[in-house]
């Protein structure tokens, strides 16, 4: 009844005309720390209604503010659309006109439609919430956008929710937005039609907005956004069953185990109950007679590679990183709960890699990097007896952490079985941080600056140099393990020259969201300095590999699957053979991670995690790309459905 009440008020002039002056806050949180506010007004005048809203936030010390305006009719159709960061503009009379940073165009205007460009402003999509709330919750929303191909807003109620605000129960409607950005936002809205709270990850990070006067109540949203995700996962899994399970043969196929072994063709590999039985050469392997065989000739079969630096952000994220050949992920820093819960869940045979999970912790105050903090030496061994307790595998240092607090830290990680990774936090270099404890470093940022002579400045790195020497030796020594990300500086900084298929191909098979993200980013640098900066981090890399360091691949927040085949394509370009390189994210991550045992090569009494690709990886690595199958924990999956699924093409 309550709901039918809205509806009738939404459509109703009497709601609208309480929108004459409205005002709200809302709070946004980057991995659960609050890091600013989003402050809008809604005024109402002769014309229809007027949105403005402002935001104000510290990403990490980086200050970013950003404005909006967007005109509508009364029954919140929209009329007029400018922002400046970034740049948008839309302007409408029987048709719309759409500019979108450098791109421009125009559009029919269907039945049903709205204006938006992604999750933020939050303000943005409460005006949506109300559109579709007002005209009949349509399956599809279609949005207006400069580039053709964007794909409607699909808004599903998923359930409800109460919490208690000064001590009186709010009854919260929630719903899942498809296609504002890659995976589903989750929000909740107000009886009255207020958005209460959203779950994000616009930035390609988890992030949180919650109404100012809902503050108090983040908890208990944030869980039932947990429980949400995982009933969007198990959907997921429903959708696209595992091919084979249980006990099965793969036949013919090139099999490179990792080992070191030369490969052998014509092939035979037994799976059975998540296991690898037995592997080998046709002539050493018998098929048991009945067993069901998956005919690979004219395939590879390698172990399942390994993603060193992710974020998992979403349960999307597990179908696109299975697709392209992804079985362990190691993520980085994110949300302890939903963390946990996809790792479990992951463990129960969910639609997910196997996952590996550091566990972030940063100083407080405005500039820390998630809700996990440590002001004092207590505080950090208390953290790590938390993140262990929980099964996480190492600790992740960030910045802002203070020496004797990062001392405490590695000495309670390493009395616990606990390996201890980060960003070199800036109290320190990233000598002082290995000589702390640290023994693995995120980014090779960390690893190249050491490279440079004292007072040598930022100019180019001399890898023959002493500095160059004295840093791959020390790192050599001290049995460091580096995961470069140098994918995700190509991506992150690519010249606005360069079309980003050139050098990620990935993106033509992109989700509109993604294409638009990846393409949007980047700066002004020309297409040679961009060459150069690559050229750099290949010859660090190179040196660091040549000289003994142990290298282990990772996307960030890259694109999501290719962004790892694309990290081992700059291995190679950097000095790797095609092996090397399949081994740096095989066995070499599963023994940097300890769990060499049990994962990296293909042998009996592994787990089954394998990956069949249409070509030769070890002979052309850019064939890594072609992965036609996947087995995790012994059910094969088809790729081409597996990107599916989440919205890429085959």
């Amino acid at each position: 009844m309550r709901r039918s009440l809205l509806l009738l008020a939404l459509a109703g002039a009497n709601f609208l005309a309480a929108a004459r002056a409205e005002t709200g806050t809302f709070t946004i949180h980057m991995i659960l720390h609050a890091i600013g506010e989003e402050r809008y007004e809604i005024l109402q005048d002769a014309a229809g209604l007027s949105l403005k809203t402002s935001s104000e936030y510290s990403d990490r010390g980086m200050k970013r503010t950003a404005e909006a305006s967007l005109h509508m009719t009364p029954d919140y159709s929209p009329v007029s659309y400018e922002s400046k960061t970034p740049a948008r503009k839309v302007a409408i009379a029987g048709a719309a006109s759409i500019e979108e940073d450098s791109a421009a165009g125009n559009a029919a205007l269907p039945a049903r439609y709205f204006t938006v460009f992604g999750p933020t402003p939050f303000a943005i999509q409460l005006a949506m919430m109300r559109y579709w709330l007002a005209h009949g919750k349509p399956a599809q929303l279609p949005v207006l956008r400069a580039k053709t191909g964007a794909p409607p807003i699909e808004i599903a109620l998923a359930g409800h929710d109460s919490i208690a605000v000064n001590g009186k129960p709010v009854a919260l409607d929630r719903y899942t937005v498809a296609n504002l950005m890659f995976g589903r936002e989750i929000l909740w809205m107000t009886g009255n039609g207020q958005l209460a709270a959203a779950m994000t990850f616009a930035g390609g990070l988890p992030m949180e907005a919650v109404r100012a006067e809902f503050e108090p109540a983040l908890e208990p949203l944030f869980r039932a956004g947990v429980a949400q995700e995982m009933a969007d996962l198990a959907a997921l899994g429903r959708a696209v069953p595992p091919e084979k399970t249980g006990a099965f043969a793969i036949s013919g196929a090139t099999l490179i185990d990792a080992t070191g072994r030369a490969p052998i063709a014509d092939s035979v590999v037994i799976v059975r109950d998540g296991r690898i039985a037995a592997a080998g050469a046709r002539s050493a392997v018998a098929i048991p007679r009945g067993m069901p065989v998956v005919d690979a000739k004219g395939k590879t079969l390698l172990p399942g590679l390994w993603e060193m630096h992710t974020h998992f952000s979403g349960v999307e994220f597990g179908p696109a990183s299975l697709a392209a050949g992804v079985t362990t992920a190691r993520d980085c820093g994110g949300e302890f709960d939903y963390l946990v819960a996809q790792r479990d869940a992951a463990a129960k045979g969910a639609l997910s890699p196997r996952l590996v999970l550091a566990g972030l912790v940063d100083a407080g105050g405005a500039k820390a990097f998630g809700h996990v903090t440590a002001e004092t030496p207590e505080e950090g061994r208390a953290v790590v007896r938390r993140y262990h307790a929980a099964g996480f595998e190492q600790m992740k240092l960030y910045t802002f952490l203070t020496p004797d607090v990062i001392q405490a830290i590695a000495a309670e990680a390493h009395a616990l079985g606990m390996t201890v990774t980060g960003h070199v936090p800036q109290a320190f270099n990233a000598f002082q941080g290995v000589e702390a404890g640290m023994d693995q470093i995120n980014h090779l940022n960390y690893a190249s600056n050491m490279m440079r002579a004292p007072g040598g400045g930022r100019g180019a790195i001399d890898v023959n140099s002493d500095a160059a020497q004295k840093a791959v030796q020390f790192f050599k020594d001290h049995h460091t393990v580096i995961d470069p990300t140098a994918g995700w500086g190509e991506m992150a900084g690519h010249s606005k020259e360069v079309d980003v298929a050139t050098f990620e191909p990935g993106i033509l098979k992109a989700p509109f969201t993604l294409d638009v993200k990846f393409r949007g980013m980047g700066g002004n640098t020309t297409g040679e300095q961009m060459r150069s900066r690559l050229q750099q981090s290949e010859a660090v890399i190179g040196a660091l590999f040549k000289g003994g360091v142990t290298i282990v691949p990772g996307s960030d927040t890259g694109l999501v699957g290719y962004g790892l085949q694309r990290e081992l394509e700059i291995y190679v370009e950097a000095g790797m053979t095609p092996m090397q390189a399949i081994q740096s994210a095989t066995i070499v991550s599963a023994r940097a991670m300890k769990l060499d045992s049990e994962l990296g090569t293909v042998e009996a009494g592994k787990r089954a995690d394998l990956i069949l690709v249409d070509g030769n990886p070890a002979a052309d690595i850019h064939d890594i790309r072609k992965v036609a199958q996947v087995v995790t924990a012994g059910r094969l999956y088809d790729c081409g459905k597996l990107w599916q699924s989440v919205g890429f093409q085959r």
